[in-house]
């Protein structure tokens, strides 16, 4: 049996902060307490958000917290290509179609469907897709992309799901209701997920399930706000026939009010916690890690 492999993926588009420590080292732990490897791997598709600074940076204070990775480290960005011919084979299969509504339109719409009555929102609470996309003709879809509209690719979740087996997976954490054990997944309550847009090729849903698959990744120890996102990462592992990992979802970090700590509102940053003097052994206990990895994984 070849040895499990962990990874630890941040988005650089922000410095990271004690909920960023907590969940590298938490993987990083767990990978040498069971002899196997950690992997670094930077999820940069948003070119809009995403900046050199904040790269150097994850490296800087992954060090400083005395992480070490195996290199190449994987930067989304140079594998886009990859990322469209999963695109193309699903859309070749009739799973994927165009959606060429901008985003304030789609909000129309969904207070137009909620002046009847509440519209559906998937797990995030997000509305899911109103708009009639799908019905468009071949012809009308073609004329629309030649006109450079911007779109966003879908994927058919009824079409998707039509000849599906049940969906489930081994969770080894616990859910946001201290779901554990076997869990089905439940692709359906997100709707026609976006898996590309005009201008990126891909989207999180898709990237993460290839880049795992890819890279060999065994164990897929992450947040519990990515419970959910689970059940459209079987469905896509299923579509793409590629092996699911074993998951773990660990409890978030949280501020003083009780949200999870997050680089929109601003949360304290590790290099800001670095000048103040805090030591990667306070970083350990601020996150409730045991300081001797080696002895115990901690708690999720």
């Amino acid at each position: 049996m070849s040895p499990p492999v962990f990874r630890f993926a941040p988005s650089p588009n922000g410095y990271l902060h004690l909920g960023h420590a907590y969940s590298a080292l938490l993987n990083f732990d767990l990978a040498r307490r069971a002899g196997g490897s950690f992997l670094l791997r930077v999820e940069d598709i948003d070119v809009t958000r995403c900046r050199p600074e904040f790269e150097a940076a994850i490296y800087e204070d992954l060090a400083w917290l005395g992480i070490s990775w195996e290199t190449p480290v994987r930067r989304q960005s140079e594998h886009l290509a990859r990322y469209r011919e999963a695109v193309e084979g699903l859309s070749a299969q009739g799973l994927i179609y165009p959606s060429f509504e901008s985003r304030s339109e789609i909000a129309r719409l969904v207070a137009q469907r909620e002046a009847a009555g509440p519209w559906p929102r998937d797990p995030d609470g997000a509305p899911l897709y109103p708009g009639a996309a799908k019905s468009l003709s071949p012809g009308q879809r073609q004329r629309l992309m030649a006109q450079s509209v911007p779109y966003a690719l879908r994927l058919d979740m009824e079409a998707a799901l039509a000849s599906m087996n049940e969906l489930a997976w081994q969770e080894h954490g616990a859910g946001p209701a201290g779901e554990h054990g076997l869990v089905n997944a439940s692709p359906q309550a997100w709707g026609d997920v976006v898996l590309a847009r005009k201008e990126t090729p891909t989207s999180y849903h898709l990237s993460v399930v290839i880049d795992d698959a890819l890279q060999g990744v065994t164990d897929v120890v992450r947040g519990r706000d990515l419970f959910w996102s689970t059940s459209v990462h079987r469905l896509l592992q299923r579509l793409l026939g590629i092996p699911q990992p074993a998951y773990r979802h660990h409890r978030l970090i949280e501020d003083a009010s009780g949200h999870k700590l997050s680089k929109s509102t601003q949360a304290t940053a590790l290099r800001e916690l670095r000048r103040q003097g805090v030591t990667p052994a306070d970083i350990r206990r601020l996150a409730g890690l045991p300081d001797d990895a080696r002895t115990t994984t901690g708690g999720c």
